[in-house]
């Protein structure tokens, strides 16, 4: 698998260094581009530690019309488990804000994203042990290790 240097830019689930500013960058042209040329969102979830809001770039995965945010690191994700506490109310920031639930999926229905998420995000790729051609049976054999969240208006 490639990209050793990305996992370490993620020890632990958090951005380091290089990657948190690349993450603030990117959380910024999220707000500011068209959505049809960034699959980008913010999501802002409030830290489950901090209690403060916390901004995180995600890629959305739009499937049969639904969307849908995967967690890349899997379950050690920092975002992940704020979303958890707080309840799966969180906001999302593109060129509109947009107050949401995310809905955790069974692990059954994930592969299928799984396989999406790898398409539209190259980045993710070095996290998840999987090529992004990957058959769904393969995919499904890693999915209780990557979270999917579905995103439903509040």
């Amino acid at each position: 698998m490639r990209g050793g240097w990305k996992r370490r830019a993620y020890r632990d689930g958090r951005p380091r260094g290089v990657m948190r500013a690349l993450n603030r960058v990117d959380a910024l042209l999220y707000r500011v581009l068209p959505r049809r040329m960034t699959r980008g969102v913010v999501l802002c979830v409030t830290g489950r530690r901090s209690g403060r809001p916390r901004r995180i770039p995600l890629a959305l995965v739009v499937h049969r019309g639904e969307r849908h945010l995967v967690s890349m690191l899997g379950q050690r994700a920092g975002w992940v488990h704020d979303v958890r506490a707080a309840d799966g109310r969180a906001v999302l920031q593109g060129r509109r804000t947009e107050a949401v639930r995310l809905e955790e999926l069974p692990v059954d229905e994930r592969a299928p994203l799984l396989r999406a998420h790898l398409r539209i995000a190259p980045g993710a790729r070095a996290h998840v042990p999987v090529d992004p051609s990957a058959s769904l049976d393969e995919l499904a054999q890693i999915a209780d290790r990557y979270p999917v969240f579905r995103v439903v208006p509040r």
